[in-house]
């Protein structure tokens, strides 16, 4: 069975593209994408296989 690691990490709206490119070339798969606590920013759920 596949086991998976997850990580969340705050997103600012003038540099999201940069932030989720650096996630994934370590190999991180985005999930969702929901509202942060202010306006300004935005929180990425990500997940990559375990091991």
């Amino acid at each position: 069975m596949q086991k998976w690691e997850y990580a969340t990490v705050p997103l600012l709206v003038h540099a999201t593209k940069q932030i989720l490119d650096n996630w994934g070339e370590d190999g991180w798969e985005l999930v969702a994408v929901v509202p942060g606590p202010n306006p300004d920013q935005l929180v990425a759920y990500l997940k990559r296989p375990k091991g």
